[in-house]
């Protein structure tokens, strides 16, 4: 039976990130994707120039809709743009009795713009932490959930991700993609174990919608089925892999998307 995964998050036009990165990924990876958008950016490989939030009651509207007809076999939550559209999407996703639920915080964009009202980290906390499976945060975005100062190395990788569990996140991937190094290493911490996932650093200018498409994949392979480190190695796989591709596709003049199809085009 194929899986089916549900993205609550916001638009990209230029397709390399938000809910276009997410079903690429969902497809790529052979569950049946679909969508709820709680905003809609102006943005392309350069940057962001505007955002429009709809209100969260159509936000609401839109996953009522999804869960009256559909099987959702694991949610990926990203751009949630204020405080009253994350407490919608927290009601209605424990309403529904969500499962599989991969927290993506988007709070910066890659070209550095913000992507949430000051309200968001404190609603993001009360409200999705509970709920989540795992929550995906980088370095800047684990920062400022966390209150505390930038890692170093994969030991503070480590402690951020204790401090957000113990800030009700039942598991934290902090991201490390920010540090420098051969190799780049995220940290899962399971509210037991930290493991350290590591791969070769990927020399390209191409990684618009790196954190959309991890935090996809990992939902994707949730939905399937694996365990939530096996669905974590597993998309970091696919994520390196596409990295790898990127510089074969030729979108725009800023920080292209990821090759979410390479290993399907040909």
């Amino acid at each position: 039976m194929i899986a089916h995964v549900l993205s609550v998050a916001g638009s990209d036009p230029s397709g390399g990130a938000g809910i276009q990165a997410d079903l690429k990924t969902f497809s790529a990876l052979g569950c049946y994707g679909t969508a709820v958008l709680t905003a809609l950016t102006a943005q392309n490989t350069r940057g962001v120039t505007g955002v429009h939030i709809p209100p969260p009651e159509f936000v609401g509207a839109q996953i009522d809709a999804i869960f009256a007809d559909v099987r959702v076999d694991a949610v990926k939550i990203g751009m949630l743009a204020s405080g009253a559209v994350v407490e919608v999407v927290a009601d209605r996703l424990k309403r529904h009795g969500a499962r599989n639920i991969v927290l993506d915080p988007v709070l910066v964009a890659t070209s550095g713009a913000s992507l949430g009202s000051p309200d968001v980290i404190d609603a993001i906390k009360r409200y999705l932490f509970p709920l989540a499976t795992v929550i995906t945060p980088n370095i800047p975005e684990a920062v400022r959930l966390s209150g505390s100062a930038e890692p170093q190395d994969t030991a503070g990788l480590e402690q951020l991700a204790r401090i957000l569990h113990g800030q009700g996140a039942p598991a934290v991937l902090v991201k490390g993609g920010h540090l420098g190094g051969d190799y780049a290493e995220d940290v899962l911490f399971d509210g037991t174990d930290a493991r350290v996932l590591r791969a070769g650093r990927v020399d390209t200018k191409n990684t618009h919608g790196t954190g959309c498409t991890l935090s996809s994949a990992i939902a994707a392979q949730l939905a399937k089925g694996q365990s939530l480190f096996e669905a974590t190695a597993s998309a970091k796989d696919y994520l390196t892999a596409a990295l790898r591709a990127a510089d074969q596709l030729q979108v725009g003049s800023g920080h292209g998307p990821v090759h979410h199809f390479h290993g399907l085009w040909r």
